[in-house]
């Protein structure tokens, strides 16, 4: 068979791809993986006790509104990078930036306001040894969620893809524990969630190269 030949029954072959399709399979998946995160937490910690009160206080949409910024930018991200060629715009760099610079200047305001004596207990909470662990469980089940779509497409950065797909999973699993965690110190959020966090990003991005590539 000619080359000209074999393009031609090529690009025969190739059907024309819906607007978003990215977007739409990423969101679906997501779905998917959030509600088996959601499950899962429930299945083994539950849900707070004084959620009805919690909702009506500054601290728990404090940790809502970081971690879900930090999952909705590596969705962003994600989908981004799916297309070859494609580098991440400026923009998401700024915000992840700034919503990571905004929760550190809270949780240093906070520290220095305190008395000596609680600086401790508002950096440590009572479950600074379990919160990253948990976390990470957690969002296992969105991590693969996210990363199977991503397969069919076609990312040419498997290790930042798999790092943002990360930052997805990471912060929609931090903002699924956090329907569990009592912990309301900003101190604590900057520090344990972000470890918990950047566990799942840094698994992405170990994985990437070996599940993404094509």
């Amino acid at each position: 068979m000619r080359t000209d030949d074999l393009i031609a029954q090529l690009a025969a072959e190739t059907s024309i791809v819906p607007p978003h399709a990215v977007e739409r399979k990423v969101a679906v998946n997501l779905a998917i993986g959030g509600v088996a995160a959601f499950a899962l937490l429930v299945a083994f910690l539950g849900l707070r006790p004084d959620m009805g009160a919690a909702v009506m206080t500054v601290p728990f949409w404090m940790k809502f509104g970081f971690t879900g910024i930090i999952g909705a930018l590596g969705v962003a991200a994600a989908c981004q990078l799916a297309r070859p060629g494609v580098s991440l715009r400026p923009g998401l760099w700024i915000t992840a930036a700034a919503a990571f610079a905004a929760i550190a200047g809270m949780a240093i305001f906070e520290i220095l306001a305190a008395a000596p004596a609680d600086r401790m207990a508002l950096w440590v909470g009572s479950s600074w040894k379990i919160c990253p662990v948990w976390i990470l469980v957690i969002s296992a089940p969105v991590l693969l969620a996210v990363t199977l779509p991503m397969r069919r497409f076609a990312p040419t950065r498997p290790v930042l893809t798999g790092m943002v797909l990360g930052m997805a999973a990471g912060g929609v699993g931090a903002t699924i524990y956090g329907l569990y965690c009592q912990e309301t110190s900003a101190a604590f959020l900057a520090t344990w969630y972000v470890l918990g966090m950047a566990m799942v990003g840094a698994i992405g991005a170990v994985i990437g190269p070996r599940v993404l590539r094509w």
